[in-house]
């Protein structure tokens, strides 16, 4: 009995001393302070809350929150911010941002709310909404925000005063629960300065609390911005992603910040599916990369990495630069790409131009090009329908890619056709539609317009097909690019290395998360995608989605590296000025103001574009060409015949258009701004922005179904202007409006073909066009006309003199000509490479109308542009081996871990324990 009762005291003892060494060496735990919860209340007067649900964010992205039922006040949902934020942002939405019911975002304020319930009352359609405290809210006062402005200081602002400030009142931690040690605090007011005993690490992440309120994150230096960091950490070598070889699959990624990567391979790309194949871990190497190789060549294997932090773990990231992936983008595909090659591939050709003055550049959605039922086309809405020849409609007009072809545009804009995560790839039976500029996977096909989106290889090979299809008659093929922002932040890079990816609190974008392109791994990345789809996919031209958020440097970079491939692949973008917060200073921005500091990139001109038809942010607004023949109107119009407007260098910079997918159709905007005109008048309208746009200098740009009068409406009736989500019945090229308007059709394929048979309207320089380009004084002309004159000695020009004549007026016009016969060759809704009758001294022009006419011009020995022929050459067969070789850098394997510390500690201290019971035990009984 007593020797029981000496072992139990012994436990005793030992169990007492462990949890004291514990408490010495483990770190304490804080308990969350309670959230703020939101309760909002959202009153329809039809009580229809069916796909219904609020979009909350306070800082950077925001969530989606479904309503958990309905009272007498409508639906309601409850939700914690636990974040401590001051204000709380929300949009009550429809679906996947169908509709939204206001069209401002609306913030609720929770200034002074230590925590409790906030009830938050809407009623659809009002604006403004209704704030109310429950019985447990808690108010007080709370830090607003904080920032590190050097290593051991840090600055903050509460939201209101408090003379009892001091040390104890301000609690850092940071992400791995360590509790930053505080000197002292110097108050002033409601704000003041925290210096701290330790040294904070700008590479790791914080948060700071007051009085026990809901902690906030401090605001840390750029540090990813640093040359310390970039020197580093930026990787210059061209093996990121997978290199396969006959007999070796070598993986490298990068993840700086990454205590710990691992691979995992899968079978199959469906992430639901339970068939994982092995996990290892990778090797850490140089400048932030991991490696990891594996003796067996693995095509046709999917694969992701789990990174690990100090604070978390981030499982099954796709890599960046995966090739393919499986279903919906959520595993990278292992893939041989040689293996990928339609027949014929490799005497493909591109179709670049020379002079991108020559382009003629048609934008076009793959799904909108073969969704019309009497298309004629059978792989609706996929990559192989621009395989397809000889489709028709039910009366026999071409449809597809014999309709581009009689159009005779010269290239084909894409709209978005990376993987992006709008559209369900497991669900392609619904009515699901996108435009695509929400990108997942930067460097892969999207799944859903191939004919098989579980197995990566198929939307490669199709995307090829579709490619070959389009060179194989002559049409060039751009790619809408979109790397100033993406889906939400946790894109696969962001998971890798936190916080990297993104500029901080900016959004330019409108999506809150604009991409940090001046950063030296984001902007390779960029670099190294364009490139990667420019070689592997034989592409002509990249158009960027908001290039003036994209820095100056890296769209050089872009172009110079394109150019190593074909000099003559063409990049434009639009240049528009958006408020962006750059994480590096001294940075430019590739907008129109800096046009020219990109050299040979185009930007898309919004000048010509609202001269033309009126701003496209008001349907009623009317431009040139329907009603608004203002000095201001005409001289815009003026600067974009010449295609250099006053922030453009060249007319190569130049993209003229009057419609694209953005905003109204121009026919829709037409009929928006001129509903009481006859509907003769709005398609004279229409023909006048259509002469305007390819007798101006520049690269002329037009949307799709602009020949064909493309209207979108809903069931309804009503004009769609941003049909990104809308339905195929909205969205789609009704190839019957080709036999609704014939002449419509026929003006564009003839104005079209006079442009390319008139080399003097495709200038290349502001010098060229400013001494063979020449108006008519507008006292000589009506008010509201517009006439010039293009010298034979302009570009090679095979006419000795082009003369332009626009009257946007609702009566005919007569104009005096100069000296000699002119032929017409554009006249009324007649347009061609055809001469229409020649004269001389005056010519009259109908209303709403241009005509052109050009002197001493042969129609059968002109030429016109042709691209240059310049086979693709093919990407090495044999790729060479990774080095996976661990660097002197490597801290991945043979340290001791905390934790093994901690118990050697414990069983020390232990043993120290029993030791001393003993002795003590002894002496006692002596």
């Amino acid at each position: 009995m007593r020797m029981k009762l000496k072992v139990k005291k012994l436990m005793a003892v030992f169990m007492a001393v462990m949890l004291l060494a514990a408490a010495f060496v483990m770190p304490v735990s804080v308990s969350a302070a309670d959230p703020i919860t939101v309760c909002f209340h959202y009153l329809r007067d039809d009580g229809d809350y069916d796909d219904w649900s609020v979009w909350v964010w306070t800082t950077g992205d925001g969530w989606s929150v479904d309503f958990e039922g309905t009272d007498e006040d409508g639906a309601y949902v409850y939700v914690d911010i636990t974040d401590g934020a001051t204000e709380i942002g929300f949009i009550v939405r429809r679906g996947n941002w169908e509709e939204k019911d206001t069209e401002d975002d609306r913030f609720v304020d929770v200034g002074d709310v230590i925590s409790g319930t906030i009830h938050v009352y809407c009623v659809s359609g009002e604006e403004e909404f209704t704030q109310e405290n429950g019985d447990d809210v808690v108010t007080g006062v709370k830090i607003s925000s904080a920032e590190a402005t050097s290593k051991t200081e840090i600055t903050y602002v509460l939201t209101d005063e408090d003379s009892s400030v001091d040390g104890s009142s301000f609690e850092i931690l940071s992400a791995a629960g360590d509790t930053i040690t505080i000197e002292s605090v110097e108050a002033d007011g409601a704000e003041g300065t925290i210096t701290l005993s330790d040294e904070l690490d700008y590479s790791k992440t914080y948060t700071i609390s007051y009085n026990g309120a809901t902690a906030i994150d401090v605001t840390m230096p750029e540090y990813f911005s640093t040359e310390e960091f970039e020197s580093l950490y930026t990787y210059d070598g061209d093996d990121l992603g997978v290199t396969l070889t006959d007999d070796s699959t070598a993986f490298r990624v990068w993840a700086p910040t990454a205590n710990k990567i691992e691979l995992n391979l899968y079978e199959s790309g469906d992430g639901d599916a339970d068939d994982l194949i092995a996990t290892y871990e990778m090797t850490s190497d140089v400048n932030g990369t991991w490696v990891y190789e594996i003796d067996e060549n693995l095509n046709g294997t999917y694969y992701t990495y789990n990174a690990y932090f100090d604070d978390t773990t981030n499982y099954d990231i796709v890599d960046p630069y995966a090739r393919s992936t499986g279903v919906n983008g959520e595993r990278g595909m292992i893939l041989d790409l040689d293996s990928t090659d339609p027949d014929g591939w490799d005497e493909d050709t591109r179709k670049v131009y020379e002079n991108s003055t020559d382009l003629i550049i048609y934008e076009l959605h793959i799904r909108d090009f073969s969704s019309d039922e009497d298309s004629g086309i059978e792989n609706t809405g996929k990559y192989l329908a621009f395989t397809e020849t000889g489709t028709t409609n039910s009366n026999g007009t071409a449809t597809g890619i014999d309709h581009l072809i009689e159009l005779g545009i010269t290239s084909v804009h894409i709209l978005p056709s990376y993987d992006y995560a709008s559209v369900d790839e497991d669900d392609l039976d619904s009515d699901q539609y996108n435009w695509g500029y929400d990108p997942l996977n930067y460097n892969t096909p999207e799944g859903s317009y191939s004919t098989d989106p579980y197995h990566g290889e198929v939307r490669v090979n199709e995307y090829k097909q579709m490619v070959q299809a389009l060179h194989d008659a002559n049409i060039g093929v751009i790619m809408d690019v979109v790397y100033n922002h993406t889906y939400n932040t946790s894109y696969s890079m962001n998971l890798l290395v936190p916080g990297y990816y993104y500029r901080t609190d900016s959004n330019g974008s409108g999506c809150g998360n604009d991409v940090a392109s001046e950063r030296s791994m984001v902007r390779k990345f960029i670099v190294d995608s364009v490139t990667y789809w420019a070689s592997e996919y034989h592409l002509d031209g990249f158009r960027f989605d908001l290039m003036g958020l994209e820095d100056v440097d890296t769209m050089n970079a872009v172009s110079e590296a394109l150019a190593e491939i074909d000099p003559n692949i063409y990049v434009y973008g639009e240049g528009w000025t958006l408020t962006t917060n750059l994480s590096k200073t001294g940075v430019e921005l590739a907008t129109q103001t800096n046009a020219d500091l990109t050299e040979g990139i185009g930007y898309f001109s919004d000048t010509i574009r609202d001269a033309i038809k009126g701003s496209v942010f008001t349907a009623t607004d009317k431009g040139y060409v329907n009603g608004n023949i203002s000095s201001s109107r005409i001289s815009a119009i003026k600067d974009g015949i010449q295609g250099t407007p006053s922030w453009s260098p060249d007319p190569t910079q130049t993209i003229n258009y009057s419609s694209c997918h953005d905003n109204l159709t121009l026919w829709d905007k037409i009929n928006s701004s001129n509903a009481d005109d006859s509907e003769e008048d709005r398609i004279k309208q229409n023909l006048l922005a259509a002469a305007i746009v390819y007798t101006s200098q520049g690269v002329p740009f037009m949307q799709a179904g602009e020949e064909l009068l493309r209207t979108k409406t809903d069931e309804d009736g009503n004009y769609v202007s941003d049909s990104y989500a809308s339905s195929d019945s909205v969205n789609l090229l009704d190839y019957s409006r080709l036999d609704d308007y014939p002449e419509v059709y026929e003006y564009y394929k003839g104005i079209i073909e006079f442009r390319k048979y008139h080399a003097g309207l495709r200038m290349t320089t502001s010098e060229e066009v400013a001494e063979y380009l020449t108006f008519v004084d507008d006292d000589e002309l009506d008010d509201g006309v517009i006439a010039y004159t293009i010298d034979g000695e302009a570009n090679g020009e095979a006419a000795d003199a082009i003369f332009v004549i626009f009257n946007p007026n609702s009566e005919e016009t007569t104009v005096t000509l100069p000296d000699g016969d002119w032929d017409i060759y554009v006249q009324g809704s007649e347009a061609g490479n055809t001469c229409l009758g020649t004269v001389s001294g005056t010519v009259t022009v109908e209303a709403i109308s241009a005509t052109i006419l050009v002197q001493n011009y042969d129609p059968d020995t002109a030429t016109t542009p042709s691209p240059v022929v310049q086979t693709v050459e093919s990407d090495d067969d044999e790729a060479e081996e990774t080095d996976t070789a661990t660097t002197d850098d490597d801290d991945s394997d043979g340290g001791i871990s905390v934790v093994v510390i901690v118990i050697i500690v414990v069983v020390i201290v232990a043993i120290a324990a029993i030791v001393i019971y003993y002795v003590f035990a002894k002496k006692k009984k002596e």
